[in-house]
């Protein structure tokens, strides 16, 4: 029996997430699985690996071959390198406290790594926030600033209909005045005359 270590795909469409699985190579992709060594989720950023690394070298001493996708996922891990040491160990080539120096520096190396990219992509995503903040805060600026120039408008004209409406009101008053004036003349000359 063949045994690979390979990809489950789960999730849902154009959202898929993968199991980590030692499985028969004759079996389904999403079937029968022998072991489940961990999950990894291609939809963050970036891509988020959940790993049993033990359980992946103890698969991978025992002859289980990893798919092209598997093997990178494990290589990024640490569990080839892991294995890789421990084959030298067991030659006698290093030590086993050599090997463990050694994937200690490579793993501070890797999450120093990944920590920088993380940080890049917050600075980035602060920086395109206060971006989009600063362009709907000028937005917003020159909707007020319109608004308030059609209210200055709207006031100045309500003002010149008023002072227009007052001035033909006082030349309405001014010509009764008149008239009364004119009849109160014409009603004394009358009497005048009487």
């Amino acid at each position: 029996m063949a045994v690979k270590i390979r990809l489950s795909r789960h999730g849902k469409k154009n959202f898929a997430f993968f199991h980590i699985v030692v499985a028969d190579s004759r079996a389904p992709r999403d079937g029968r699985f022998i072991e489940q060594i961990g999950t990894y989720n291609p939809n963050t950023d970036p891509a988020t690996v959940v790993l049993k690394a033990d359980r992946a070298l103890a698969w991978l001493n025992v002859g289980a071959q990893p798919t092209d996708t598997a093997r990178s996922i494990l290589s990024h891990e640490g569990v080839l390198l892991r294995k890789h040491l421990q084959i030298g160990v067991a030659k006698g080539a290093i030590s086993q406290e050599e090997a463990d120096r050694r994937f200690n520096e490579w793993k501070a190396q890797r999450d120093a790594k990944l920590q920088s990219k993380k940080d890049s992509i917050n600075a980035q995503n602060a920086e395109k926030a206060k971006a989009a903040f600063e362009a709907e805060a000028k937005v917003n600026q020159e909707r007020a600033e319109a608004i308030a120039k059609r209210k200055a408008e709207e006031a100045a004209a309500k003002a010149a209909e008023e002072a227009a409406a007052k001035a033909a009101e006082e030349a309405e008053k001014a010509a009764e005045e008149e008239a009364a004036k004119a009849t109160e003349e014409s009603a004394s000359e009358g009497t005048a005359e009487a």
